[in-house]
């Protein structure tokens, strides 16, 4: 017989006699994925509508941002999702990015400044997520430390700007009006396998780099904690994000940053804009009871030390409020000194899955904003991102400064998730339907009828959610 083919048999005879006797060794391993290999392209496309009960004679669903318009559809959100993740089992170098675009109403609010907020004039608009590079070093604990440069969503808070992350189609107030994206770095030491230490510089809320991209000029901290217990069952995280938010926009003519003031002090927040601090403030644990059930508490407390002016043209930070007495303003109609504002609340959810189709859900949230300082709505196209600028918004809607609202809703929802497989890229269908009732539990009156103001209203809300994937 040919060597050759005695080898072979050899090797055949060897291979069968070690898988009868039930060798380990010789039992194929999955093999290691390229560093392309692990790249996705995929996103989602979604619309609904908020159909409120009260009539609202603004169409104005008061407390909300993606869903302000009342009985109206909309497109929310069309989201690309270019990224190539970190590995979590990586225990040497690792390297990764992450981009997320969108596209929709919902991008009103999305926006880095300086960048895409004034490209569509319209409510349909086009932001950039997240765009940043990522890395995994192995380097102070056994864990490592992940680092993320670039822009990407905060850390703050339970729901995400990307709707279908979320359990319900509305937001909380908190989530809302808390932070939303950021410019900078951001680490994670993995001190030991349940404790997560998060430290990170950044520009500032919704800011990017250098003007007209940082409103101020003054950098943030974005910080905390997190606890992973009960096996991955209890989840906590503790984040802060906190520094200069008030914009620095002084300038009569509103075409820059010279020295136009009211009394020495700039009209937008009655302090200096790089020594106010903002803070929001995040406690979010979540306990996966069994494999179907689950509880989120998500606390919240925001502090703005700054002060804010009595609001002529909608909004507190317009910067119409910075011309001077020639141009018929009285300067004594504005505060000199920080007043300061805070809120603070709690978002309580549950969720149950039923099956691979059906998931019930429902949120209480008790929410006071103690002068009215955070909650607004911002009907225009542009007044979230010009009243972050400090440049005039006088659409924008706030109650009555130094009164204070304490609201409260519940939520209940069902999400019905439905496998596709006779349209290309499309994997799926989700429906949200759910009914939200929020109140007013003092004597103010934020919400909209037909006639005024109501301290109620009622929503039924639905919309429609549909993933692709392209890799």
């Amino acid at each position: 017989m040919n060597r050759n083919v005695c080898a072979m048999a050899a090797i055949l005879l060897l291979s069968t006699s070690q898988a009868i006797c039930g060798d380990a060794s010789t039992k194929p391993s999955a093999s290691t994925p390229s560093w392309l290999g692990s790249l996705t392209i995929d996103g989602f496309l979604s619309g609904g509508v908020a159909i409120n009960f009260a009539r609202p004679f603004n169409k104005i669903n008061f407390g909300h941002l993606e869903t302000d318009r009342a009985n109206w559809p909309q497109f929310n959100q069309a989201v690309l999702n270019v990224e190539r993740p970190l590995d979590q089992k990586a225990t040497g170098l690792d390297f990764g990015f992450g981009f997320i675009g969108m596209l929709g109403t919902d991008a009103r609010y999305t926006q880095f400044l300086g960048q895409t907020e004034y490209l569509i004039h319209d409510r349909t608009q086009l932001s950039i997520v997240e765009a940043n590079l990522q890395a995994h070093l192995p380097i102070l604990t056994k864990g490592g430390v992940d680092v993320t440069i670039g822009q990407f969503m905060s850390y703050n808070g339970f729901e995400k700007l990307t709707s279908k992350d979320n359990v319900f189609y509305t937001r909380s107030y908190s989530s809302n009006f808390g932070p939303f994206v950021d410019t900078g770095v951001m680490s994670i030491v993995h001190a030991t396998d349940w404790l997560d230490l998060y430290a990170g510089i950044v520009t500032g809320v919704d800011t990017s780099i250098g003007w007209p991209g940082d409103n101020n000029n003054s950098p943030s901290i974005h910080a905390g904690f997190a606890l992973n217990l009960l096996d991955g069952d209890l989840s906590i995280l503790a984040i802060t994000h906190s520094g200069p938010e008030n914009p620095n926009v002084k300038d009569p003519l509103l075409v820059g940053w010279p020295d136009g003031v009211i009394g020495g002090i700039p009209a937008a927040c009655a302090c200096n804009p790089n020594n106010a601090w903002l803070m929001y403030n995040n406690l979010t644990a979540t306990w996966n009871v069994t494999e179907n059930l689950s509880f989120t508490s998500d606390i919240s407390y925001f502090r703005e030390s700054g002060g804010y002016p009595v609001s002529i043209f909608g909004s507190s930070f317009d910067a119409l409020n910075a011309l001077p007495n020639g141009f018929g303003f009285n300067a004594s109609l504005f505060p000199q000194h920080p007043r300061g504002a805070n809120a603070y609340g709690i978002a309580q959810y549950a969720t149950y899955k039923v099956d691979d189709s059906i998931k019930l859900g429902a949120r209480v949230e008790f929410w006071r904003d103690a002068k009215n300082f955070f909650a607004a709505a911002y009907p225009g196209y542009f007044d979230s991102v010009n009243a972050e600028h400090g440049f005039p918004a006088p659409s924008v809607i706030e109650q009555p400064q130094g009164h204070g609202t304490s609201y409260l809703a519940i939520t209940a929802g069902v999400t019905f998730s439905q496998k596709l497989t006779a349209i290309p890229y499309f994997s799926g269908l989700i429906l949200r339907p759910e009914f939200r009732w929020e109140a007013a539990v003092n004597d103010a009156a934020p919400f909209f009828g037909p006639n005024g103001p109501k301290r109620t209203q009622g929503l039924f809300s639905m919309d429609v959610i549909a993933p692709f994937a392209i890799q």
